[in-house]
């Protein structure tokens, strides 16, 4: 899927590497979650980047197979332990 940063997302970034979210978008073990950001449909994704770090990218879909990134943030520790079950929940064979 190709994916495009919002300027104002790279700009935001507090700690997080944009190669960082980009891994966590293409990981094997994706969470996808649709929600509501400013009254404009959004999708979260929840996975670990290449060195395990849980992070969630937020999505606004533009057409077609191309996506706008408008945020990346580390999960919470509550987060964490969600997405720890559902990965339990999900393992690989």
């Amino acid at each position: 899927m190709p994916y495009r940063w919002w300027p104002a997302t790279l700009a935001a970034l507090n700690g997080i590497d944009p190669l960082e979210a980009l891994q966590a978008l293409n990981a094997d073990r994706r969470l996808p979650r649709a929600g509501v950001a400013l009254d404009l449909p959004v999708l979260s994704v929840w996975a670990r980047t290449e060195a395990g770090r849980p992070l969630i990218v937020v999505l606004r879909h533009e057409g077609g197979l191309e996506w706008l990134i408008v945020g990346a943030l580390d999960m919470t520790p509550a987060q964490v332990a969600e997405f720890e079950a559902w990965e339990a929940s999900h393992a690989p064979e």
